[in-house]
């Protein structure tokens, strides 16, 4: 309780978060990442951690704003364009999916809701990595396959692609989701095969899935 008030008061970091709370460092982080792991903390794009969306579904029995959208916009998404479309957040120095829809038949890159991957290959960790904050950004693209000219060209046109970054032969190609705020909260992604979208997946897709990515941004 005293970790949830600290972080409920003003959005805070590990060393904020002992101050606060008089823990010790290694306690602190303990409870953080597991009050994280069920929902009750978020860490933002600036790695402190504030209240968590399973608070709210606790206090009023309503749901994830971001999923509420993602349920009505995915599945036209994947109609659209007959491949596997994905929502992504960050946490920390991952990628979580907390949001899919799939292709009822045919070969599909289905990525299970819950699923963890690096920040450091693929269309969706690219969008992610260009609006972080610069702190993470560095410690991304120091293991990341792609560089700080791509995440420069990704604000540019506002949309990512990658061809057999993430798993060999398949590409996908992601958009930045803003919320209310402007702030980029999330990456929404198509990707299927190689051999049927294509090596240049952004040409094919990108325009709708920016359209998708506003959808979110206005049901949010």
């Amino acid at each position: 309780m005293a970790v949830l008030r600290a972080a409920a008061t003003e959005p805070c970091g590990l060393s904020e978060l002992c101050q606060r709370t008089g823990l010790p460092r290694a306690t602190a982080h303990r409870l953080a990442v597991g009050l994280e792991a069920h929902g009750l903390l978020h860490r933002g794009p600036d790695n402190r951690w504030r209240p968590g969306p399973a608070l709210a579904e606790l206090a009023t029995g309503g749901g994830d704003p971001l999923l509420e959208a993602a349920s009505a916009v995915l599945p036209r998404l994947r109609d659209i364009t007959g491949e596997s479309v994905q929502l992504y957040r960050r946490e920390g120095t991952q990628r979580v999916c907390v949001a899919a829809a799939e292709p009822a038949s045919g070969l599909r890159d289905t990525v299970p809701v819950g699923t963890r991957l690096p920040m450091t290959a693929g269309s969706g960790a690219k969008v992610l990595a260009a609006w972080a904050e610069p702190s993470l950004q560095r410690s991304v693209l120091a293991e990341a396959v792609f560089g700080e000219r791509v995440l420069i060209d990704v604000r540019r046109r506002g949309w990512a692609q990658s061809v057999a970054e993430r798993e060999s032969g398949v590409a996908s190609v992601s958009a930045p989701v803003r919320d209310a705020a402007g702030q980029v909260v999330a990456a929404v992604s198509v990707s299927g095969p190689v051999d049927r979208i294509g090596r240049r997946p952004g040409v094919r897709w990108a325009a709708d899935l920016l359209a998708a990515a506003e959808a979110l941004h206005q049901r949010l």
